[in-house]
């Protein structure tokens, strides 16, 4: 028997709730490659273990006649080896399912999200957990010691921080244009291609830090120019605009294990010629201006407001979800790539040599790449529904010929 405990979801649970789909199914990938083989029964052991410190992680998504609303579960995790698509999809309607799943592969441990539980940072954290409890299992001796609690408290884990931080009344809509995006056919409605790109961070860093820009400025200025490559001369007037995830518990003092994370924006036009080193320090700038705590609370009191209206509260779930969803592709055409760096990884020194590498991806209808960095290496896991590879072929073209070390491996689409 499931407890009778249930929580209401955040706001922007419900986007990805109304619109999870058999190709963007808003599920999320983190994972960890070791430097030897996954023994699977300690994995599983350690999942175990690990939902005992995020049972936030242990729920069912059930349908209200106004919203939805998670409640506990007694189902448990059963590790499996990795088969199938990457980012699965993991939340069916009346289905009893966990909304996450723990896989392995020779040296790699993967965990598969559903993005209405968690965001980045939480199921990074949540990895991280089972890692490092694995890690304790395989060599008992040498972590004894090893604390892999962050701390906070079961309601701090389980807080609404949209809620606890943000809602005035101000509602604005959005200033965006509809954006450019990669030509060509999309691949059939339940594909998408995954691409991993890796680069030494001695390589990237000093070209950014002589330019004078942040690494995620740097990565997201040559995004532009590798889309720019593809635009036919007539498309030249839209911008091209790329959106990226911001962590909002570096800017508030929360803990939650739930979505906390807000989008912010760069655009650029390209009617003009443009060096790179000048469009990256625009896009530092812009990104700069954007992500002061004022701005960022602007936009998130408009988008938390919309719960608290009556006439919104009182309409029927489908209804909700009908609106949520074209609103949702109406800001997807707004959009020409999402950058979500997760930063540098950085676990306890004592497992650092067990470890080799961290990689994330996300599904999406549009373009999306997962920043991450470990060990003097940056890892990009980018989504792309598009048949097309023109744009992933120019970002690594680009990069090349700045003289980067690159290496890339793809998965097999099958047609």
């Amino acid at each position: 028997m499931a407890r009778e405990n249930w929580y209401k979801v955040d706001n922007v649970a419900k986007v990805f709730l109304a619109t999870a789909a058999k190709r963007d199914t808003r599920t999320l990938r983190v994972s960890c490659t070791l430097w030897e083989d996954v023994d699977p029964e300690l994995l599983q052991q350690a999942v175990e273990s690990a939902i005992q410190l995020r049972p936030q992680f242990n729920v069912r998504v059930r349908r209200g006649i106004f919203w939805h609303y998670m409640e506990d579960t007694d189902l448990q995790p059963v590790v499996e080896k990795e088969h199938g698509r990457v980012c699965p999809s993991l939340y069916h309607p009346g289905r009893m399912m966990l909304h996450y799943k723990v896989t392995y592969y020779h040296k790699r441990i993967n965990l598969d999200l559903f993005h209405a539980i968690s965001d980045g940072t939480g199921a990074l954290e949540f990895l991280n957990i089972i890692v490092f409890d694995y890690l304790k299992l395989k060599y008992p001796d040498e972590l004894e010691e090893l604390n892999i609690h962050s701390g906070a408290s079961y309601d701090d884990l389980n807080q609404d921080s949209y809620r606890q931080f943000f809602g005035n009344l101000s509602l604005k809509s959005s200033a965006l244009k509809v954006a450019y995006h990669p030509s060509g056919l999309k691949l059939p409605y339940d594909q998408l291609q995954f691409f991993e790109i890796q680069v030494p961070t001695d390589d990237i860093l000093p070209k950014a830090k002589n330019i004078g820009v942040g690494m995620t400025s740097y990565i997201g200025a040559k995004l532009m120019l590798a889309i720019k490559d593809d635009m036919p001369p007539r498309k030249k007037h839209m911008p091209i605009n790329v959106s990226m995830p911001v962590n909002l518990r570096n800017y508030y003092p929360s803990q939650t294990s739930r979505n906390f994370f807000n989008n912010v924006n760069v655009a650029h036009v390209f009617d003009e010629e443009i060096s790179f080193e000048d469009l990256a320090k625009e896009f530092d700038a812009k990104l700069k201006e954007n992500l002061t705590e004022e701005n960022i609370k602007k936009q998130m009191d408009n988008f938390e407001t919309m719960e608290y209206f009556i006439p919104v509260r009182a309409v029927p779930l489908f209804i909700k979800q009908m609106v949520v969803r074209y609103g949702s592709k109406i800001m997807d055409k707004k959009v020409s790539v999402v950058l979500s760096n997760l930063r540098v990884q950085r676990p306890p020194e004592e497992i650092i040599p067990k470890i080799r590498n961290y990689n994330g991806f996300c599904s999406s209808s549009n373009l999306f790449v997962v920043m991450s960095s470990y060990n003097g290496k940056m890892t990009l896991g980018i989504s792309s529904p598009y048949s097309n590879t023109k744009v992933v072929k120019s970002f690594v073209r680009g990069l090349s010929e700045d003289g980067m070390k690159v290496t890339a491996y793809a998965t097999e689409v099958i047609r």
